[in-house]
């Protein structure tokens, strides 16, 4: 693009500098003497006036005829020249406001892109995104799965309640007959140690009777 810009500058330019060849050509004709021709034509009118006989007379006006012709001619096609050169000047300055208007519609379409290209990568990253955190979701079981396994696990754990309320009162239970049994124990151990006082005591007593003599 900034080379496009670039020639239609340098055709400006072109077209100044061609404008001033155009003036020189109005001014020297196609640049081949017609400045001298018209000196020339001059001189020749100047002769004419002068001449002394009526040949020599003619030969001048002849003469002056035949330049003011090259004169014209070079002046027509001079004229020519000009108009062909507004045309191209014309052509080159709508060439160079098509090229200006591609230019602002490229700039326009570059900047499109640049504003599709940015909202693409935020398309593709939200998309990155949504894709890594559906994968997590996928690991992790459903909201309804879920609460049926929390509702499981708070039956099972009221159900190891009662049974740890079971294993307690029975622990109890088992507790309190320990206790009456070694009650019982002692009891018995005590009636037991009882018993064998009593024994010897009786057995004491009946040898005290066996060792006595009688009256």
């Amino acid at each position: 693009m900034e080379n496009y810009l670039c020639k239609g500058h340098k055709a400006l330019e072109e077209l100044k500098d061609d404008e001033v060849i155009r003036k020189r050509l109005l001014i020297d004709g196609d640049g081949a003497g017609d400045d001298r021709r018209i000196n020339l034509l001059v001189k020749s009118f100047i002769k004419w006036c002068n001449s002394g006989s009526q040949e020599e007379g003619y030969s001048q006006y002849q003469r002056m005829l035949s330049t003011l012709s090259q004169c014209e001619f070079s002046m027509g096609k001079t004229l020519l020249v000009y108009d062909m050169n507004l045309r191209e000047m014309e052509n080159y300055e709508k060439i160079y406001k098509e090229i200006e208007c591609s230019i602002a519609g490229a700039h326009e379409k570059i900047a499109e892109c640049k504003k599709q290209i940015l909202q693409a990568k935020r398309i593709r990253k939200n998309r990155q995104e949504y894709d890594a955190l559906a994968k997590v979701i996928q690991r992790h079981p459903d909201r309804h799965e879920t609460l049926k396994e929390l509702e499981a696990l708070g039956k099972e754990l009221e159900h190891l309640s009662h049974i740890k309320e079971s294993v307690e009162d029975k622990l109890e239970l088992r507790r309190k007959q320990f206790h009456v049994l070694l009650s019982t124990i002692h009891e018995l151990q005590q009636t037991l140690e009882n018993d064998e006082k009593l024994s010897e005591v009786e057995e004491a007593q009946e040898t005290s009777m066996e060792t006595d003599p009688k009256p």
